[in-house]
């Protein structure tokens, strides 16, 4: 019989075993269930619910099944449903029907939100470290490529010429807002749940503020009912998550459309891009598109999750076993595109002549024109006309702005003077740009200076909350 088997009078349908059944995949919390089940019971200890003895024997216990898990050497079988129970089964043989007063004062309810809030703890840390692994490597491509001209897009049409530090340093900021997301996640991941019990909490004499210390929480679930039926952690770290994605994603985008022969402005190293079974000259972007794909993957896990969610009464449903594969899922996921992600990003080769090239054959610089006759004394609307008009002659002539000589210039707009030709020049072009937080060198060196910063504070957070 199970070991809630006592009010049944017959097994289970072998199916409803394999169809209920959640080992094959929360096994993953394994080592998290034995940690909260190691701080339960120095609680019941303390409390005098269990004697010291017999706890003493259950803490062996538990460190002995936790060495054999760890090593394989303990077999989880579907027949106890869960990660939880084949725990408990594996301590009841370990040290006999001792084992089973473990479960004094607890409901696997609250036990699993404990384990999946002690695993999303971990997951947000080590992603927080692999982000910041990322914006390290943006860093150092900004670093080295702070006189590096390439075209600024809208729309994916040619719009002003920008820094390549300025574009990588976008992204470093872009993640830097991912680090703050999941660093304020903590604040509602790292709520106790145990000892709520199965939803009314229980009436042994416990202390759910010493098991919270002893896990180094920041406090405990407030209300019983809601610390059972509560994933808001969890769809949050998927919100996340599907956020870090979406920036991911567009990275990739542009670095998949870089390397074509058609931009031709970066080349991603070998060791992150594969061959075509039938074109030998091919070498694909495969690494970023991929990550580009699986981000529908992690969108998926966040719809998922809120759609399992939205019809639930309090408190604990079945349905709440759907919460783990998803989590599961996606933290392998992100784990695995951002381990990737910095070294590709700090071996990619950018092609400086080829951007530069670029720049000067496009109309990137006409908002500079415009901005030059406003200075001269016309409105932004004549210049605005007048501007549109050189570059519908230039693209009948097939030339461009820097291509016309100054009668030309001045066949349109009479205040042009011979200053325009070094006005219109990539290089002033985007120098011009000094506002904070614009392209211009000097407003890229004070970003570089900010991102700096972060990067040491992030460093300085993880050091601080790693020891959780």
């Amino acid at each position: 019989m199970k070991l809630w088997g006592g009010r049944f009078t017959k097994p289970a349908n072998q199916l409803v075993d394999e169809y209920t059944a959640s080992i094959h995949f929360d096994k993953k919390l394994a080592h998290h269930d034995i940690k909260g089940s190691l701080a339960h019971v120095r609680m019941l200890k303390k409390c005098g619910i269990v004697t010291e003895n017999d706890a003493d024997m259950i803490v062996d216990g538990l460190q002995s099944v936790a060495n054999k898990i760890e090593h394989g050497e303990a077999e989880l079988i579907e027949e106890h449903e869960d990660i939880h129970m084949n725990v408990e089964k594996l301590l009841i043989d370990e040290i006999g029907p001792v084992g089973g007063k473990l479960h004094t004062g607890r409901s696997r309810n609250d036990q699993v939100a404990l384990d999946m809030r002690l695993y999303l703890r971990e997951v947000v840390l080590e992603l927080v470290q692999l982000l910041t692994d990322v914006q390290e490597s943006l860093y150092k491509q900004a670093t080295a490529n702070v006189d590096t001209i390439l075209p600024g897009y809208t729309h994916l049409q040619r719009a002003q010429p920008v820094l390549f530090a300025h574009h990588m340093l976008a992204y470093l900021f872009m993640f830097q807002r991912d680090v703050e997301r999941l660093d304020d996640s903590l604040k509602r991941i790292n709520k106790m749940p145990l000892g709520a019990g199965a939803l009314a909490g229980t009436t042994f004499p416990i202390d759910r503020e010493y098991v919270a210390r002893e896990l180094d929480f920041d406090g405990v679930c407030e209300n019983s009912l809601d610390a059972v039926s509560d994933r808001d952690f969890v769809v949050e770290f998927l919100a996340d998550a599907s956020i870090i994605s979406m920036h991911l994603s567009r990275l990739c985008e542009e670095m998949v459309q870089w390397s074509s022969a058609e931009f031709n402005f970066i080349e991603l190293d070998d060791a992150f891009c594969t061959g075509s079974s039938m074109m030998p000259q091919k070498k694909n972007p495969d690494v970023p598109e991929l990550v580009r794909g699986k981000t529908g993957r992690v969108y998926g896990h966040l719809t998922g999750m809120l759609t399992t969610l939205k019809g639930l009464p309090l408190a604990y449903n079945k349905d709440m076993q759907e919460d783990k594969e998803g989590m599961f899922d996606t933290a392998e996921t992100l784990r695995g595109a951002l381990a990737l992600f910095a070294p590709m990003i700090e071996t990619m080769h950018v092609k400086k002549e080829s951007m530069y090239a670029a720049v000067r054959q496009d109309y990137s610089n006409a908002t500079d024109l415009a901005d030059y006759l406003t200075g001269k004394g016309m409105t932004f609307r004549e210049s605005h006309e007048a501007v549109g008009n050189i570059v519908l002659h230039c693209i009948h002539q097939g030339k461009y702005l820097l291509d016309l000589s100054l009668n030309e210039f001045k066949s349109f707009a009479s205040l042009i003077e011979a200053d325009i030709f070094e006005a219109l020049s990539p290089e002033a072009v985007v120098n011009a740009r000094k506002a904070n937080g614009g392209t211009g060198k000097e407003s890229v060196r004070n970003q570089l200076e900010q991102a700096s910063e972060l990067l040491r504070e992030n460093h300085a957070w993880y050091e601080k909350k790693a020891t959780i």
